[in-house]
């Protein structure tokens, strides 16, 4: 009981420590409620499909219900001629499907990110309309749908590209830190001669030899995004390596991993947790760039950069590069807010 007693005070004091912390960046309301937005928007953009889908939400046929929004049904379930998916959006099966007290519900937006409106009178790009609220693209593809789409690809990309620039940033510096002397030195001329890489023409290279993917765009990037952390994680690592707590621990036989994980770390990822949303942010600039210039996803796939792109090839069509620059800006104003109320909390100065 008594052995168990300082592990529980130490419990409490981490868990009220949590809680100060919390408390002071709420107090920042334009940072708290920029958080609050930015999730209902990312929650939202999760489920995309149930959305903006050409897909179904529900269909009641002959007594049965169907979720083709979930499973794909052929065209022959709902008194189809033909054995192939159904499409949903072609009037003779709306008629078969809406007979006999059957019905049908659909998401608030018809279309889907790759769902070609074929009724258009007119050339594309098309103006919005009742169909396609924000218009569509050159290929008459909903603008709606591939901005809701394209915001939840900016946003994962931009997660996982920062996870793994974190994790090898924390490793690598932590390492130079906490161990210095010439394998600081050999890390440092590294990172100088990796730093000085034409990350540019890589791309452009890798382009050319292999096929476009999300996952090759974040090996890629993932290889250079890790060194500006780990340069703050290395100064924290520097500074706390001398520290009497820990020349104590080493005095008492106290592994190397154990000191940087439990007591090196906690107080090194401060810098790490204040400069995430500037880093998410700075992800999602590099995938909107790339795509921007033709280096990035597949040309099929939904990017806020493809839409930039078009809108610079057809000035006319305003409808383009209104919705995806207002996306863009308001995404990246939060995650800015969002960072500086961290950057606030964390301040000793302030604290």
């Amino acid at each position: 009981m008594n052995s168990a007693h300082p592990g529980a005070k130490l419990k409490l004091a981490t868990a009220r420590r949590r809680t100060k912390v919390w408390q002071r960046f709420k107090r920042n309301r334009r940072g708290y409620y920029s958080l609050l937005l930015f999730a209902i928007l990312f929650g939202l953009s999760l489920s995309a499909e149930l959305i903006s889908n050409d897909s179904p939400l529900l269909v009641k046929y002959n007594g049965t219900f169907y979720y083709p929004v979930f499973v794909s049904y052929p065209e022959v379930t709902f008194g189809g001629d033909f054995a192939t998916e159904t499409d949903y959006r072609d009037p003779y099966i709306l008629q078969k499907i809406s007979e006999s007290g059957n019905f049908v519900v659909f998401p608030p937006n018809r279309n889907s990110y790759n769902t070609i409106n074929q009724q258009i009178v007119g050339p594309v790009p098309s103006p919005p309309t009742r169909q396609n609220f924000f218009g569509t693209d050159d290929r008459g593809r909903d603008v709606l749908a591939r901005i809701i789409y394209g915001f939840r690809l900016s946003i994962l990309f931009g997660l996982a590209l920062t996870f793994t620039g974190t994790l090898v940033g924390i490793v690598a510096g932590a390492v130079q830190g906490y161990l210095g002397g010439r394998t600081d030195l050999i890390f440092q001329r590294f990172i100088e001669i990796w730093g000085a890489m034409p990350e540019l023409y890589l791309l452009i290279i890798f382009a050319s030899i292999f096929q476009p993917s999300i996952l090759l765009l974040l090996v890629l990037l993932s290889l250079f995004s890790w060194m500006g952390l780990s340069d703050y994680v290395r100064a924290e690592f520097l500074r706390g390596r001398n520290l009497e707590y820990v020349k104590a621990a080493r005095a008492l036989g106290v592994g190397n991993m154990t000191i940087m994980w439990r007591h090196l770390l906690p107080n090194g990822l401060t810098p790490v947790i204040t400069f995430l949303p500037f880093r998410i942010s700075a992800a999602i600039l590099a995938l909107t760039s790339l795509d921007f210039l033709g280096l990035g996803v597949p040309p099929s796939t939904p990017s806020l950069g493809e839409l930039l792109a078009q809108g610079k090839g057809n000035i006319e069509a305003w409808w383009l590069s209104l919705s995806a620059f207002m996306v863009l800006v308001g995404m990246l104003i939060l995650l800015i807010f969002i960072g500086e109320a961290l950057r606030e909390t964390y301040d000793p100065r302030k604290n």
